[in-house]
């Protein structure tokens, strides 16, 4: 097979929430406590989404504001929708050029982002930018290329039918998803006390079509991946995955992902 070289798309909501946004909200309440950023602070989330850390912010940490910036509309539009909440605003722009004063915020964090930005450093720059003197700056990305085992069943299986399908993963795709290679884009942005550290949560899937299901939503590398095959080819990476899961006695299936962390202050 010769595999197509589907665009990513960044759009639905409805679509991401339960492909990834259920998983992201549970790190993010082990991240912002791993911060212990004081309660009203401001904050800023870059590359928002739909609203996942943002809430979270809200729940957890007591802020006086949250803004939060995505380049996508349609994740804006959702976290608008669904976050409701005054302290909270949410607007369109660019991680690599955020359109944020200097200095102002207590703390500037970003989950799941970092490596789709095409200049992660100058992302990290523009979020220490932002922050205050002596601000937290903080990110979370995937462990995409080992603990993150929803998507390395996938992979391992889309690989196995089809060899160029390697070159999609974004294990291999991103080596800035480790703490090494974070903790050194941190280090040049100048950043001070710079630590990074593992997060890892359950995933636990009632049932096959729990797990399979949100790569049919489109959003994000794997399901763009999954929804470009035709459906005999779909199918049976189905089964391939199906047939790789562990499976429990009632036919849930106990996987985790891990994410990884760090943190500096300017």
């Amino acid at each position: 097979m010769n595999s197509p070289k589907p665009p990513e798309t960044w759009a639905s909501g409805a679509s991401y929430e339960p492909y990834v946004g259920r998983w992201s909200r549970l790190v993010a309440q082990e991240f912002l406590g791993w911060l212990a950023v004081s309660s009203g602070s401001r904050w800023l989330d870059v590359g928002c989404g739909t609203g996942a850390l943002t809430q979270t912010i809200l729940q957890q940490m007591n802020p006086a504001q949250v803004k939060g910036i995505d380049r996508s509309d349609e994740f804006v539009g959702f976290a608008q929708a669904h976050v409701q909440d005054k302290r909270a605003h949410f607007e369109v722009g660019d991680a690599q050029a955020l359109p944020v004063e200097t200095g102002v915020y207590d703390a500037v964090v970003s989950g799941l982002v970092l490596n789709f930005v095409p200049q992660p450093d100058r992302m990290v720059e523009e979020m220490a930018r932002a922050a205050k003197p002596g601000g937290i700056v903080a990110v979370y990305v995937w462990d995409y290329a080992s603990k993150m085992q929803l998507m390395r069943h996938f992979w391992n299986a889309a690989a196995a039918l089809d060899a160029p399908a390697v070159d999609l993963d974004e294990g291999r795709r991103f080596p800035i998803c480790s703490p090494t290679a974070l903790a050194e884009h941190f280090q040049s942005a100048k950043l001070k006390n710079v630590e990074a550290r593992a997060i890892d949560i359950d995933t636990d899937f009632k049932d096959f079509e729990d797990y399979w299901s949100p790569f049919l939503g489109g959003q994000g590398p794997a399901p763009s991946y999954a929804l470009s095959l035709s459906e005999a080819r779909r199918t049976a990476l189905r089964e391939r995955i199906r047939s790789s899961l562990p499976f429990a006695v009632d036919g849930s299936i106990p996987l985790v992902a891990r994410a990884w962390a760090v943190r500096g202050s300017r």
